[in-house]
């Protein structure tokens, strides 16, 4: 209902219409327009039919400098400037060809007068019955210019020397690299950009991202310089120095870098390396010759400082035998054994050395160096296949020319490939001519040491050097507490067969004598030639007087009996011998020398055939000898007879045992006081014999008295030094008491306290095998071996003997009956029994049986006496 003005109705018609299609058109229009509007790029929409814009965005109306309305009434001809007739043709062709047109660059003023660059691009989009043309213009003002630097960069980049390469830090990939670094990589730029540098470098992901890091942390302005290698694409490796930066871009770090090949710079730095080696070697080997006056010394340490100082893989020195032709290696370093058989081997050619075609045996005929500098792919290398695989890659063989003559080789082995140039091999030429200086100086000195301290004719040491090597050996003497003994020797006839044979004869018998003087001593330090027909012989070490009488007698039969052979014919010749001995003769070289000279020229005179340089010396020696040769006959003779002394009981006063003693009723002289031999049994080692003799000989008279119903008393029989030392002495006494099952319970071995002591370890463990065989074992002697009481509880024995010193004192003051005491209660408490030696007073008897000694033996009761009046007065008289 409608009212008018008075408030009055009025009937009015009206029409409705649905506008939702409309209203829903309109909004999407906004929408679009508001897309538009918010893009950066320049839209303009063209209505095909009227060729005026339909639409433009806010971006065309910045571009342009104009209101929206302005370009609306321009249109497009008016904007682009372009007649309509072409914009028709070119909207039309689009429309047909139904695909976009190609983008076009083109330079536009703005209505301020100011250019730009835009690029502009088109297609065509169905609109109703029509078509609407869709045209995108981007200002591309900024990118232009932003590809001409880059351009100029790329420009830049391509003409330098280094390769560079650009490498995003992120992706870790290359963003561009130059040419330069293409041609090194051997790569085009698309294969490289495609790449990584982990592919280039040949190297670990994570190590790269570390020092790429570290780049950026280290104040990522400043360079830092590595040095690498390139893997190239054909496989090949080149060394690289690259200088490294960070640069923080708007899309985050980038690492640039700038390579430089560097093979001739290191080739350069290997060389002058090599160059400085081989001064080394030079300058050291100079310094070693100054020092060293023995060859070999030389040869040895020239091998180690070329090794050691020269970086040489291996080296070796060879010498010519010219009497076989070979070449003899004689000192080596840097290798093994095995390689110097093979060297030994291969190189000692059997061939004469002008004939050989050793390449060795060329640089010793030509007197010129031989090099391989690739040993492995050189058909001339000397030893045909390298024997220690790629060890070595270059070999130099170099002459030692001493007077014009080639006398060794120095070889060098070096692990680098084309190591001998010209300035190596002028080094190492002026090195092998000192070596050869240095032989030719150490030859001719060894010559002149040797005419100063050898005999030329029969090699050994003349009377300066023997007198250097005596007073050494006196020197060890000295400190060693024993003798030395020197031997003056005179070759009888040698005048006579000089004279009558002729020189060459005469000097043929003097090495023939050298010899047999040399192989008789083993070491040919201990002889020399002194004279036309004397020689002198050095005895280091002599324990006995009687052993160099020995020596003398035994080694002039054997001279006399060996065959000398001059001119085809065999001579038998004599020697004398003057003997002096250290300190008895002389206590320095000088005088012993003169002295036993003096010895020498008195046994000429005399006619013996060796003589001491004091009478008295060579007449107890002498006697000694025969003393000797008497007592190893008394054996077979069977003139060792046993005397017994009886033990008697303090308390009782019965027979308890008897001591068995050795005694030598000699055919000539009667009995011999026991002091007179028994000590040349000990020197002479017979006491083994005759005190195996002693031993059976005491059981079988103990068995003999046991088996005539006699008392079985003990028979003591003593054991000397030597006997229970050795390593058979036990099963000597299990053989000897093995004869019967009684034979154990009549033995007892007396042994001295200090013999025990010697060697307490040793001799409890021998002691104790003998008392598991039922043998009883006294110690001798006691008090005079000083024993350790700890030793003494645990030593396995059953009797101590006092020794006669102490029951002498005994009567002598309070002193000597007290330690007496002392010894008796020890052993009691050890529960062993006691044994008074020497007894000869009736005092002395009276107060060891107050003392509670057990046993007593002495010239008191009765002295030592034959077997059958022991027998008699003292076994047959206890069974009557």
């Amino acid at each position: 209902m409608i009212f008018d003005e008075r408030d009055k109705p009025v009937r009015a018609i009206g029409t409705c219409q649905d506008i939702t299609e409309r209203m829903t058109a309109e909004e999407d229009l906004r929408r679009f327009s508001a897309a538009m509007d918010a893009t950066s790029d320049a839209i303009y929409l063209v209505d095909r039919s009227s060729m005026r814009f339909v639409h433009v965005n806010e971006a065309a109306c910045r571009m342009q400098g104009r209101r929206r309305e302005e370009l609306l009434a321009l249109g497009p001809e008016g904007v682009l400037s372009t007649p309509r007739v072409e914009l028709e043709r070119a909207y039309d062709a689009m429309i047909a060809s139904g695909v976009p047109a190609q983008p076009v660059e083109m330079l536009r003023t703005r209505r301020d007068g100011s250019q730009a660059w835009v690029e502009l691009r088109r297609h065509a989009q169905p609109s109703g019955k029509g078509w609407t043309i869709v045209t995108v213009v981007r200002d591309i003002t900024d990118q232009r210019a932003s590809d001409e630097k880059l351009r100029r960069f790329r420009a830049a980049m391509d003409v330098s020397g280094d390769g560079i390469l650009l490498i995003d830090r992120a992706s870790m990939r290359y963003i561009d690299v130059n040419q330069t670094l293409c041609d090194l990589t051997g790569r085009t730029r698309e294969e490289l950009l495609g790449m990584t540098p982990m592919d280039v470098f040949n190297a670990n992901r994570d190590t790269l991202e570390r020092d790429y890091d570290a780049i950026i942390a280290d104040n990522h302005s400043s360079a830092t310089k590595v040095e690498g290698q390139y893997r190239r694409k054909d496989g090949s490796v080149i060394p690289i120095e690259t200088r490294r930066s960070a640069l923080l871009t708007d899309d985050g770090w980038v690492i640039v870098g700038a390579a430089r090949d560097i093979t001739e710079r290191k080739a350069s730095e290997d060389r002058i390396v090599q160059l400085y080696r081989v001064h080394a070697v030079l300058s050291g080997i100079n310094s070693l010759i100054v020092r060293v006056s023995d060859r070999d010394e030389l040869f040895r340490k020239a091998c180690r400082i070329a090794v050691e100082e020269g970086g040489f893989r291996m080296a070796w020195i060879g010498v010519v035998d010219r009497s076989l032709m070979k070449i003899v290696p004689v000192a080596s370093a840097g290798t093994d054994d095995a390689f110097m058989a093979s060297v030994k081997g291969l190189f000692s050619s059997t061939e004469d050395l002008p004939m050989g075609n050793s390449k060795a045996a060329w640089a010793i005929r030509e007197k010129q160096a031989v090099v391989f500098n690739d040993s492995q792919n050189d058909p001339r290398i000397v030893l045909g296949k390298n024997p220690t695989g790629s060890q070595f890659r270059s070999m130099a063989i170099l002459p030692l020319i001493v007077a014009g003559e080639a006398v060794g080789v120095l070889v060098l082995y070096a692990g680098e490939i084309d190591f001998f140039h010209e300035q190596e091999l002028k080094l190492l030429t002026e090195l092998a001519g000192d070596i050869a200086f240095a032989i030719d100086h150490i030859e001719k000195q060894e010559r002149l040491n040797y005419l100063a301290y050898y005999d030329v004719l029969t090699g050994l040491a003349n009377r300066s050097l023997f007198l250097e090597r005596v007073a050494q050996y006196m020197r060890s003497a000295a400190s060693g507490g024993h003798k030395l003994a020197l031997f003056f020797v005179d070759v009888e006839r040698f005048k006579n067969i000089n004279d009558s044979l002729g020189r060459p004869a005469g000097d043929a018998l003097l090495k023939q004598v050298a010899d047999w003087l040399t192989a008789g001593g083993g070491d040919p330090n201990l002889v020399a030639r002194v004279g036309a027909d004397h020689f002198a012989v050095v005895m280091p070490e002599v324990k006995r007087d009687a052993d160099v009488a020995r020596f003398l007698e035994n080694r002039i039969d054997d001279f006399r009996e060996h065959p000398f052979r001059l001119n085809d014919a065999v001579f038998r010749i004599a020697i004398k011998v003057g003997v002096a001995l250290f300190p008895d003769d002389g206590t320095d070289a000088d005088t012993l020398f003169r002295n036993v000279e003096a010895a020498l020229k008195k046994a000429k005179a005399r006619g013996d055939r060796y003589l001491f340089f004091k009478q008295k010396m060579t007449d107890r020696v002498a006697g000694k000898l025969t003393l000797e040769n008497k007592l190893r006959l008394a054996l077979e003779k069977q003139e060792y007879v046993l005397h017994y002394q009886p033990k008697i009981s303090l308390q009782t006063g019965k027979l308890t045992s008897a001591e068995a003693l050795i005694r030598w009723n000699d055919a000539q002289t009667g009995l011999v006081p026991p002091g007179q031999f028994i000590p040349i049994l000990e020197e002479t080692g017979l006491i083994h014999d005759v005190g195996r003799w002693a031993l059976r000989k005491a059981l079988e008279d103990y068995l003999r008295w046991r088996a005539a119903g006699l008392p079985a008393v003990r028979i003591a029989v003593n054991v000397s030094p030597l006997q229970l030392r050795s390593r058979g002495f036990i099963a000597e006494v299990a053989e000897v008491i093995g004869v019967d099952a009684h034979a154990p319970g009549g033995l007892e071995l007396e042994i001295t306290e200090s013999l025990i002591m010697e060697d307490v370890k040793h001799n409890i463990a021998t002691l104790q095998a003998i008392r598991a065989m039922n043998i009883t074992i006294a110690i001798d002697d006691f008090g005079t071996g000083f024993s350790s009481l700890s030793y003494l509880a645990k030593l396995p024995v059953d009797t101590l003997k006092i020794d006669r010193s102490f029951v002498i004192d005994m009567t002598a003051g309070p002193d000597g009956l007290a330690l007496v005491s002392t010894i008796i209660n020890l052993a009691h408490s050890l529960k062993l029994k006691v044994v008074a030696e020497g007894v000869e007073t009736e005092e002395q008897s009276r107060l060891l049986r107050l003392l509670g000694c057990d046993e007593m033996q002495g010239y008191l009761f009765s002295k030592p006496v034959p077997a059958e009046e022991f027998e008699a007065r003292f076994l047959v008289v206890a069974v009557a």
